[in-house]
C-alpha cells in the first residue's frame, strides 16, 4: 500500500490511499507524454492525439466483434457515467480505440457505440498508428494474423488509460472495474485537477 501512495504526485493526489485499492486505480508517478498519432473517429473525421486535451479521457482498446470484454467495459462505463454528478460526467469522454481496423470502420464503430451511449467515441486507423498509441498508453493488444476468416478474435487488455486535460497519460484503471470506488476516485481526481 505504501508503494501505491508513493506513486501519487501532489498535482494528482487522491485524498485517501485506500481509494486506490477501492477503485482499482493505478496512478503513474509522473505524467507521460503521448505519441503523435493520426486516426479517424466514428464520424469518419480526422482525429489526432492533440484532440486529447481540455477534458479527462478514459480510453481502452477493443473491437466491435468482441464477445465479452468490450460489451462489459462499455456497459460498465455507461453505468459509471450515470452514477457521476453532471459536473464530473461532463468532463469525461470514453473512447474505444479499435484493435481491429479491418472490421472496425467508422460506421461500424458508430453503430456499435450507439447501443451503449450516444456520446461514446470510437477511433480506428492504420495499424502502425494504433500500435503506436497502444504502446504510448500502456494498453497492449495482439492483432489477428489472419483476417480472412469471419470469426477471428483479437487479444487485448481490459484495462483503461486515464488521460488528463493537458493530454498526458495519468494512470490506468485496472480490470475488474470497481464502479462504486471508481466513481468516488474519479470525482476526487477531477476536482483536484
Amino acid at each position: 500500500m505504501l508503494g501505491l501512495l508513493a506513486l501519487c504526485s501532489a498535482s494528482f493526489a487522491i485524498d485517501r490511499g485506500a481509494m486506490l485499492d477501492e477503485a482499482n486505480l493505478l496512478v503513474l508517478p509522473r505524467e507521460r507524454q503521448l505519441p503523435t498519432v493520426e486516426l479517424v473517429d466514428e464520424q469518419g473525421l480526422s482525429f489526432t492525439s492533440d484532440a486529447l486535451r481540455e477534458r479527462w479521457f478514459l480510453l481502452f482498446f477493443g473491437f466491435t466483434a468482441c464477445p465479452d470484454i468490450c460489451p462489459t467495459t462499455l456497459s460498465d462505463m455507461r453505468r459509471l457515467l450515470n452514477q457521476l454528478p453532471p459536473t464530473v460526467r461532463d468532463q469525461l469522454q470514453v473512447i474505444l480505440v479499435s484493435a481491429d481496423p479491418a472490421r472496425d470502420t467508422p460506421e461500424a464503430l458508430r453503430t456499435y457505440l450507439s447501443y451503449y451511449r450516444a456520446d461514446f467515441k470510437g477511433l480506428t486507423g492504420e495499424m502502425p498508428e494504433l500500435q503506436k498509441l497502444s504502446k504510448g498508453l500502456g494498453l497492449p493488444f495482439v492483432s489477428a494474423t489472419d483476417t480472412t476468416v469471419s470469426d477471428y478474435n483479437v487479444s487485448h487488455s481490459s484495462n483503461l488509460a486515464i488521460v488528463g486535460p493537458n493530454g498526458t497519460l495519468r494512470g490506468h484503471i485496472r480490470a475488474p472495474l470497481k464502479l462504486e470506488g471508481l466513481s468516488r476516485a474519479l470525482q476526487q481526481l477531477i476536482d483536484a485537477k
